[in-house]
């Protein structure tokens, strides 16, 4: 039986990711933080499934005694600072925890047992002002955030470990990918989550930013099973993880108010508080690389993804009033 470790469980990619790792027959670790305030929802449903352990991507003593406790055959290392107008505001902690953790999950990799596969996982974010359309492997990054570039470091250390001491370390170069986990703090769950407020009489407004800004959006279960393909190959590589469509966060509302019937004109108003102060307007991936070398292709597409998370939300939110819940 494999033995994997996964930082970041209790988030949208790390409940996912767990689900697959059991169901392929794997003994399932994840890390938490000791003053984490994540809730544990995302695996309510695997507590009785997987190990936690407590650790910290920033205290490297931790990450050492964790290995050396577990003995994992791969690692996933997906914690970070992952909302990115939070880098913004917090651009030093970003640094630290998406950019400086990974060195220091390398370092204890490399010291502990080098022989240990392990998975970076790596954003489109890197790409910010995009230099080429669509982005692959060797598009040059510019990122446009503290956060893009947190993970453009995080990235290119990934690279220079195995390049430099020969560990089976990949990135993959994921673009964003959604699901009804997502944080409501995320503009597709944020949108979705607002359609069943709205279409409930709980709300009456939503607030966004650009309507124009362009995104590839997967489904996060799919991009889970690419990890782990780049983890079962014979030499480590960095790919990317996309769906080769774009849209915009226009259609992105037009279609979750279309499935509750509404019409988003009438309750969606442009607020300038949430337009970034360098705005990343136009990303779509090619996938084709992870296409040839790991078998790997989106099975979820745009409007289905969006209408699963409306529906999801729906269920929520009359689960809630159900309850007797105020909002």
């Amino acid at each position: 039986m494999k033995k994997a470790l996964i930082t970041g469980i209790t988030g949208q990619d790390g409940s996912y990711l767990a689900e697959l790792l059991l169901a392929k027959g794997y003994e399932v670790h994840g890390m938490v933080r000791r003053s984490s305030e994540e809730k544990f929802e995302r695996i309510g449903h695997l507590r009785e499934k997987i190990t936690l352990h407590q650790g910290d991507l920033l205290d490297q003593f931790s990450l050492v005694a964790l290995i050396e406790k577990i003995e994992p055959d791969e690692i996933y290392n997906l914690a970070a600072q992952s909302f990115v107008p939070t880098s913004w505001s917090q651009p030093v902690l970003t640094g630290e925890f998406t950019a400086l953790g990974v060195t220091k999950m390398l370092e204890a990799v490399r010291h502990t047992n080098p022989k240990i596969k392990f998975y970076q996982a790596s954003s489109s974010e890197m790409f910010g002002r995009v230099l080429e359309v669509p982005q692959k492997e060797s598009t040059p990054f510019y990122p446009r955030s503290p956060y893009g570039v947190a993970k453009a470091y995080g990235h290119f250390i990934t690279v220079n470990y195995r390049e430099s001491f020969k560990l089976f370390a990949v990135s993959g170069i994921l673009f964003n990918h959604e699901s009804p986990r997502r944080g409501l703090e995320f503009i597709t769950r944020k949108v979705t989550h607002h359609a069943a407020l709205i279409k409930l009489g709980l709300k009456t407004k939503m607030g966004v930013g650009n309507l124009d800004a362009k995104r590839d959006w997967g489904f996060a279960g799919d991009y889970v099973d690419a990890m782990w393909r780049m983890l079962q190959t014979d030499s480590p590589d960095d790919y990317v993880v996309a769906t080769n469509e774009t849209h915009t966060v226009r259609e992105l509302i037009e279609i979750a108010f279309g499935r509750v019937g509404l019409d988003w004109q009438k309750h969606v108003e442009i607020d300038p508080a949430f337009v970034r102060p360098a705005e990343v307007d136009l990303l779509i991936g090619d996938y084709d690389k992870a296409k040839k070398h790991l078998g790997w292709e989106p099975t979820v597409r745009f409007k289905q993804l969006i209408e699963l998370m409306v529906d999801a939300d729906m269920k929520r939110v009359e689960q809630r009033l159900a309850n007797g819940e105020q909002f």
